[in-house]
């Protein structure tokens, strides 16, 4: 599964409300095994139908120059960048912003309207664009719009609130879905432990032990990496 298709599985909980994605209908014909497997581009799971939206998605531009600077103005104030790994700016988090915002178009109108909002409110407040502005000054506008009333659907809620909910999901999924936040985690992937088999003192308890020649070919650290054999009937062989 490559990055996309994860963080479209997240931003439902992040995103406006009311969004939803659509799978397969009835009308919709399956791509065959044999393209899902091989996909496009040398990445799994990628159709080559889907590579080729996905490379139209690029070419499109949703943001202008100045709201692109805006975005990634924000990204950071939302994630400070840190040492060694950096922040949003190091993992493209503006670029996975403006790709989602093409890639979902119910989301357009937020993502717009609340850039728009925070130039409205920093230059009435500060008299400057909100990337223009202090980094505390930019914080006392993010202060009056990060808390959503619970009781309250987040629809109903006024512009700036939504879109700073959907905007901070955004940077948070952006980051974390990025080699920059999964190196960041420290995220290795997964790793097996070492068992040693149920401890003598249980199986004493009930009334169990280990075969010793099964216990020697599964339990064995040094046998780890082995890649185990069985016979015809279904015994163990190694």
């Amino acid at each position: 599964m490559d990055r996309r298709k994860s963080i479209q599985t997240m931003i439902l909980g992040v995103g406006a409300a009311g969004l939803a994605f659509h799978g397969c209908t009835p009308e919709t014909k399956a791509p065959a095994e044999e393209e899902i497997i091989k996909g496009a581009e040398g990445f799994y799971g990628r159709t080559p139908e889907e590579a080729e939206r996905d490379a139209k998605l690029h070419e499109e531009e949703l943001f202008n120059e100045h709201e692109m600077e805006t975005i990634a103005v924000l990204s950071t104030v939302i994630l400070p960048p840190k040492e060694p790994h950096g922040g949003p700016i190091e993992a493209e988090v503006p670029q996975f912003i403006e790709f989602i915002g093409k890639d979902l178009p119910t989301m357009q109108m937020t993502l717009l309207g609340g850039l728009m909002w925070l130039d409205h409110k920093s230059n009435t407040e500060f008299g400057v664009d909100f990337k223009s502005a202090t980094l505390e000054q930019q914080k006392q506008i993010c202060d009056t719009i990060c808390y959503h009333d619970p009781e309250v659907s987040l629809s109903k809620q006024p512009l700036e609130i939504q879109f700073f909910h959907m905007f901070r999901g955004l940077t948070l999924t952006g980051y974390y879905t990025s080699k920059v936040g999964i190196a960041d985690l420290g995220y290795k992937g997964n790793s097996p432990n070492v068992w040693d088999g149920v401890p003598e003192d249980v199986l004493e308890q009930h009334g169990m032990s280990y075969d010793p020649e099964w216990i020697a070919k599964c339990v064995d650290q040094s046998k780890r990496n082995v890649i185990a054999e069985w016979d015809e009937n279904g015994n163990l062989l190694t």
